[in-house]
């Protein structure tokens, strides 16, 4: 499987997120939030709509920085499921990506975000 580069996992401020557009040829963006030493990455895409969840660019997390939040319609996602706690996709998830840090480098497939 084919890697691509997001960059260093310190460029996503602990306890942020950090936006990452999408991959050549593909449909929508991805973003990684981090807790410490956990990164989780997600496509950039409500489970409800198919909405990107940014309500600025780069912001997808609740003030207090512990949940993910729609800009659309405000549902609530955690943060180590991306599972919809709240809101009209209450169940769903969010599409996880599959992540490697190597040597302080994020790495995902290169098509993430398909």
């Amino acid at each position: 499987m084919k890697l691509r580069s997001l960059g260093p996992v310190a460029d996503i401020p602990d306890g942020g997120s950090k936006g990452y557009p999408a991959a050549e040829g593909a449909f929508t963006g991805i973003f990684a939030v981090r807790q410490g030493d956990d990164v989780r990455v997600y496509v950039n895409s409500c489970p409800h709509i198919g909405a990107p969840l940014d309500w600025a660019p780069g912001r997808f997390l609740s003030m207090d920085g512990t949940r993910i939040i729609c800009a659309i319609h405000g549902a609530e996602f955690t943060l180590d499921e991306g599972l919809c706690t709240a809101g009209p996709c209450l169940g769903d998830r969010l599409e996880a990506v599959m992540i490697q840090i190597k040597d302080g480098v994020l790495l995902v497939p290169e098509d993430a975000g398909l």
